[in-house]
């Protein structure tokens, strides 16, 4: 299972349709006060996970029951399709459930109406519990406060094709970590390929202006400023990939599945993956899986991206120390490595990712790509702002095609970007 990067406006969605009387910037006074006795009953509501993890949650539900006797948890399970829309329902019509599994920029637009508690005051001993980046990817610009726990992490390592890399000239042992050698390196293979091979099958989106070290939003969160001198300048390396055929012609219109075909076919050198690609490229492509290197994700900062999930606490939850203790038994280390057990993600908990399971070679391809993730993990953060809605996402795709293609410069394309996320930014 991968982290869902679902194609819905959530946060817009949301904010629009909630009453005007839970607007106003933050929680009302006490909403964030979780002391007392943890007892009682509680609703918690999952994001299409029962289907294949019933007696998981079942097992954890009693396991907390049992450790807090007087505790009761319903557990409902909602769909993929339309979870956004049955959250905006629910918090539109005051039947939001107490503890609610979401992403952050699901949460955003709650804890911006008051309805997601504070977890800075009310559960700050458990902050050190947690992976640093992990507890601040559910921060929201502009605002005090964590609004939700983290829970499930995912992120992927980085393909490369030995083959392609040693036949342009290049050290197949020593990939690069960087943008600027992601960008030497495939100048090099262009011109020694003469256009034939491609380094890159994707063009630049909001994580690698953050991998970049560019400035996504100013500190207000009340605008976007990756229109900056330093975005311009990855925007303006891209451009000359693409003049040099470096960067795949087909690039513009490219899918995850179609930038895949690419890297299969031997076409492109380098591709973001999972570790259900090797078993694809052992079966489909035996040439390059002989050949393929694992690295970590380009980054200039240090620091790979992450895409994170969360466990929010309802302000309104009738029970609010059991939500929130329960909300950290679900998220605590011991529930989280036997999640990740279970299924291809990763532990948001500090010390869970040197685990031997998360560690140690077995001569797998599962394992090999789950070492490769889990060590970038350490000290990866969620470079994508909570506040990037999938309509942004197309606006800057947008621009970003046009000045690829020479029809603005990478200044006026950015420029235009960053108007229309500010202008779409205002009307959520």
């Amino acid at each position: 299972m991968r982290i869902p990067r679902r194609a819905v406006a959530a946060a817009a969605a949301i904010a629009t349709v909630l009453p005007l009387s839970a607007c106003g910037g933050g929680s009302d006074s006490g909403a964030s006060d979780a002391s007392g006795k943890v007892e009682g009953k509680i609703t918690f509501q999952t994001w299409n996970l029962q289907a294949n993890f019933k007696d998981y949650f079942n097992s954890l539900i009693a396991a907390f029951e049992k450790q807090y006797p007087g505790t009761d948890v319903k557990w409902v399970d909602r769909p993929a399709e339309g979870y956004a829309d049955k959250i905006s329902a629910d918090a539109a019509g005051g039947t939001l459930p107490d503890v609610v599994n979401v992403s952050p920029d699901l949460v955003a637009p709650l804890a911006k109406a008051g309805l997601a508690v504070d977890l800075d005051e009310a559960a700050e001993k458990y902050k050190k519990e947690y992976l640093p980046g992990a507890w601040a990817s559910h921060r929201i610009p502009g605002m005090q406060g964590t609004y939700a726990f983290p829970w499930y992490l995912n992120t992927g390592p980085l393909f490369y094709n030995k083959r392609l890399f040693k036949e342009a000239g290049l050290d197949a042992e020593q990939p690069p970590k960087t943008y600027d050698e992601v960008f030497a390196s495939g100048l090099k293979m262009a011109k020694e390929s003469k256009g034939e091979i491609a380094t890159l099958a994707n063009v630049p989106t909001i994580e690698d202006f953050g991998r970049y070290g560019v400035e996504l939003m100013n500190k207000e969160g009340t605008g976007f400023a990756f229109n900056d001198a330093k975005g311009v300048e990855l925007l303006t390396h891209y451009k000359e990939l693409y003049d040099a055929k470096a960067l795949d012609p087909q690039a513009l219109t490219a899918t995850p599945e179609s930038s895949g075909k690419k890297f299969l076919t031997e076409a492109v050198a380098m591709n973001p993956g999972s570790a259900l690609d090797l078993g694809n490229f052992k079966k489909q492509a035996p040439s390059l899986y002989k050949n393929i290197g694992i690295t970590d994700q380009i980054s200039s900062t240090g620091h790979a991206n992450m895409y994170v999930m969360g466990v929010m606490v309802n302000t309104k939850a009738k029970q609010k120390p059991a939500a929130v203790a329960f909300a950290h038994f679900v998220t605590d280390a011991t529930r989280q490595m036997e999640f990740a057990k279970k299924v291809a993600i990763f532990p948001s908990t500090a010390g869970s990712l040197d685990d031997p399971y998360f560690t140690k070679e077995d001569g797998t391809d599962e394992t090999r790509v789950r070492i490769a993730a889990a060590k970038s993990l350490k000290n990866a953060v969620n470079y994508t702002p909570v506040l990037f809605s999938e309509q942004m996402k197309t606006e800057l795709r947008n621009e970003v095609a046009k000045a690829l293609q020479g029809k603005e410069s990478p200044k006026e394309a950015l420029d235009n970007a960053v108007k229309a996320c500010d202008r779409l930014l205002q009307q959520s």
